[in-house]
């Protein structure tokens, strides 16, 4: 599987607009703004209330899961793949 980013745009992160590269190894690594550039993979919204996370993904559709913390966050965000 190739490294993905993901852009998001919400509350409940600790950036309102933030960066998340997940590598190949498995690591994340998290940045403030927006980091460029972006090939669209899809996009998503996220909505986490308590330890439940409902997720509607333009390609992957709708899916609801469960979390070990509890939270509330409302997020769109943009999948990106890095090449």
């Amino acid at each position: 599987m190739s490294p993905l980013k993901y852009i998001e745009f919400g509350i409940g992160n600790k950036w309102l607009i933030r960066t998340e590269t997940e590598l190949s190894d498995g690591t994340e690594v998290e940045e403030k703004g927006i980091a460029g550039p972006i090939r669209f993979q899809s996009v998503y919204l996220r909505i986490w209330i308590r330890k439940t996370v409902l997720i509607l993904d333009l390609k992957q559709g709708f899916k609801v899961s469960r979390k070990q913390g509890n939270a509330f966050k409302v997020i769109f965000g943009i999948v990106s793949k890095i090449e």
